[in-house]
């Protein structure tokens, strides 16, 4: 049903929205219009139940199932006064786990509703994580959302194959995607705080991990230690305001969190074989050229 070294790259979804709601059954709701879309809608009830029209076949959502509407897929919530419940809704596009099919799950010949069994623990505690993530936005929400979500996809997979080696094949496509996370996590950090004065330490604090963990899965996912591409990163940034020449060499040493210049010349001669002073000369001598 799915190969990982086929798909793994095409597990990148674009995440359209997320949206959770509570009703309380005190006010009457409308009814939502019977429709579709061109890409895949999860939807989810974390309490309470739900109505739904899927298809012209009636339905009941209750906690630990899922609504998985693939494109083209017409369907309608159905509002009731008196029905209390809280639900989750993720729009997701960009994923292709079929050959012939973009932002499509099979379901195995199910219509639309899936019980989650096997993985429910997993399924409730990751849709909670979700609505979590959503609710407080805190620095990184929207790539630990993407995370989240890829690891309910992942989930939902568990659940539908029953290939001999689900258990152990999944387990490393969850890991790859947690990795993959806080690797990009990290990387974020750099490029946004590259001029202050980070440290392992700080960075290790940030993610709520230990620094030995954190130099040894970026050493193996990037081939460099933290270190050593957030110096990458500050020697790059560097190049292109020397090159705009409109800086010195202190003050550009300075925007790019160095404070002793002679480091930072150091550290670029390193970098790109020249010293800051005739990279700048070299750019201008360039220029002239032109």
């Amino acid at each position: 049903m799915f190969d990982i070294e086929e798909n793994i790259i095409n597990l990148n979804p674009n995440i359209l929205y997320v949206f959770n709601s509570n009703f309380d059954g005190t006010t009457n709701i409308a009814t939502s219009t019977y429709h579709n879309h061109d890409f895949l809608e999860l939807s989810i009830i974390t309490s309470g139940y739900a109505h739904y029209n899927i298809e012209d076949n009636y339905i009941k959502l209750i906690p630990g199932q899922v609504l998985v509407l693939n494109p083209g897929v017409h369907h309608q919530q159905l509002m009731h006064k008196d029905i209390k419940y809280s639900d989750l809704h993720i729009g997701i596009s960009n994923i292709k786990l079929h050959q012939n099919k973009n932002n499509f799950i099979d379901l195995n010949g199910l219509n639309s509703l899936l019980t989650i069994s096997k993985y429910r623990d997993d399924f409730i505690q990751c849709c909670y994580d979700i609505i979590n993530e959503q609710n407080e936005q805190k620095l990184g929400y929207a790539l630990t959302l993407k995370a989240l979500t890829m690891k309910l996809i992942i989930i939902i997979l568990r659940e539908l194959d029953t290939s001999p080696h689900t258990d152990s094949t999944y387990s490393y496509l969850v890991e790859y995607t947690e990795k993959h996370h806080i690797v990009n996590s990290i990387i974020k950090f750099m490029n946004e705080n590259y001029m202050t004065d980070i440290s392992l330490d700080k960075i290790s604090k940030n993610m709520y991990l230990s620094p030995v963990y954190i130099s040894k899965l970026f050493k193996e996912e990037i081939g460099y230690s933290p270190i050593n591409y957030l110096i990458k990163i500050r020697l790059d940034k560097s190049a292109k305001l020397l090159e705009d020449k409109s800086y010195t060499i202190k003050e550009v040493a300075k925007m790019v969190g160095y404070n002793d210049v002679y480091h930072y010349s150091k550290q670029f001669k390193k970098h790109y074989g020249i010293t800051p002073s005739k990279f700048t000369n070299k750019s201008v001598s360039q220029n002239n050229k032109l």
